[in-house]
């Protein structure tokens, strides 16, 4: 059976992609800081308390998986602040940067000992860390953010591809979960029926890619 670890899963996509994998039979971890009711009943395996952006909460999680084997992290994780040019709040654009960017690097990182050949690492970034497709401005934080994200993934493709790891950046899509008010083009179930696909196609030769959940190749 294969192991999918998920951060950022006792709700909206990240649950939805719990739910979905295991649909598929794959043993699933979900990590987060507070379990919802409706994960700790999914099936998966919870691991909560668990705050990713706290290095000592990483050192915790590698001793819960020091005997796991994971085939695909997720690394899912992720806050939205909302800001303008004339309303910026610099603590706000800090944390963004902390939790969408920098701890997923940590996280990444201190798992790779549990990441074999033939695994897989995915992203959940967003569309908004595009500066080509930046045509409207605002969200400051968010945008650098998940810029810098898939800077980190980039790379990570490249160092890890030698070890026959494979990474995606995967945008999830106009989603309608509470960090948008629901306010969404799509559901987290059929935001994750995509991202697994895309997850499913990925190899070593598309690995660095940044797609949307429906299959586009987005630009940089």
């Amino acid at each position: 059976m294969k192991t999918a670890v998920i951060t950022g899963a006792n709700r909206g996509i990240g649950l939805a992609l719990c739910k979905a994998y295991l649909a598929q039979d794959w043993h699933v971890i979900g990590v987060c800081r507070t379990a919802s009711d409706e994960l700790k009943q999914s099936g998966a395996r919870v691991l909560g308390n668990i705050d990713i952006t706290k290095a000592q909460d990483v050192e915790k999680l590698t001793r819960e998986l020091r005997d796991t084997n994971i085939d695909l992290l997720i690394n899912n994780a992720g806050i939205l602040r909302h800001d303008n040019l004339h309303a910026l709040d610099f603590n706000d654009i800090n944390q963004q940067f902390l939790v969408n960017a920098e701890s997923q690097l940590r996280v990444t990182e201190a798992l790779l000992p549990h990441i074999t050949g033939g695994s897989k690492i995915a992203f959940i970034t967003s569309r908004m860390g595009s500066i080509a497709d930046n045509t409207s401005g605002g969200y400051y934080g968010y945008r650098m953010s998940k810029a810098a994200l898939n800077a980190a993934a980039v790379s990570l493709a490249h160092d890890l591809k030698p070890r026959n790891i494979a990474v995606a950046l995967l945008h999830p899509g106009y989603v309608q979960t509470a960090m948008v008010n629901f306010g969404g083009d799509i559901s987290a179930e059929e935001s994750a029926e995509g991202l697994q696909q895309r997850i499913a196609e990925l190899t070593l030769t598309n690995s660095g890619g940044f797609w949307h959940s429906n299959g586009t190749l987005l630009p940089w």
